[in-house]
């Protein structure tokens, strides 16, 4: 593969280790692509309320497209560049509908840098100015830059539910997951690939000239869109099926291995 012009990379089980860090070797690599001219983009389902200290640890700049797709933040500036929210009438009708379906289903919205949880939604991310009441209140006080689903007692999959959630969904919404225990909505349309083929058109580059890793299903769409697809190790089945290469797991660089080969 010649050299990309635009470095696309999912961050959590992708580009930062199990123990949540950012390996040296991970930043050196970064640090060639942006040398060489080349854009690197971070493409997470993370809101932008916890991007602050990945970003350090990575040392790089730029743009970061979060909530899957939802929002694009700018790095530099600490300032968000587009945000398309949920139609709130849309997520109330999901949240009933999804309770229907998984009575014990506990509810989270993330809007842009606030956050909202109903009680017995148990959150990675814990955040000091957080609202917690039911999902009616939160959705009527904050517009859904992404909707959360997990179950009361988190740990417990949601798998079986998924395929029928999304099914709910139709073409009003779009449903993916980063976990087996965590459902993520968002509004029709939105997707990690739609961003950044977005943002590569304001740069003027083409998907032949994109890489792009990741490890989830909500990476998918990036890969779908991507000239060449890169899928660490640990990645989800479909995610490895669906990649053009396999590279060493997050644990092992495998970002970086491939981008050093890139980037001499």
């Amino acid at each position: 593969m010649f050299r990309p012009s635009l470095v696309a990379t999912d961050l959590d089980g992708t580009l930062i280790r199990s123990d949540g860090s950012v390996s040296a070797r991970t930043r050196a690599a970064l640090r060639r692509v942006e040398a060489a001219g080349a854009l690197v983009v971070f493409v997470t389902g993370r809101p932008t309320r916890v991007m602050a200290e990945i970003v350090a640890q990575t040392g790089a700049s730029g743009l970061a497209i979060c909530a899957n797709g939802a929002l694009v933040y700018d790095l530099d500036n600490n300032s968000t560049v587009t945000h398309r929210a949920l139609d709130t009438t849309t997520a109330l009708w999901l949240t009933a509908e999804i309770r229907a379906l998984v009575p014990d289903a506990a509810f989270a919205v993330e809007s842009g840098t606030r956050f909202g949880r109903e009680p017995t939604f148990v959150t990675m991310w814990p955040d000091p100015h957080e609202c917690v009441g039911h999902i009616t209140e939160l959705l009527l006080a904050m517009p859904a830059t992404k909707l959360l689903v997990r179950r009361e007692l988190r740990g417990i999959t949601l798998a079986d539910a998924y395929v029928a959630i999304a099914r709910i969904a139709g073409s009003a919404a779009v449903v993916t997951t980063s976990s087996h225990d965590l459902v993520e909505i968002a509004g029709a349309g939105i997707s990690k690939g739609v961003a950044l083929a977005e943002i590569a058109a304001q740069y003027d580059i083409s998907a032949q000239r994109t890489i792009a890793f990741g490890d989830m299903p909500n990476d998918l769409p990036m890969f779908a869109w991507a000239g060449h697809a890169v899928a660490v190790a640990n990645a989800h089945p479909e995610v490895l099926a669906a990649a053009d290469e396999i590279t060493a797991s997050n644990d092992a660089d495998g970002v970086a291995h491939v981008i050093e080969r890139l980037f001499p």
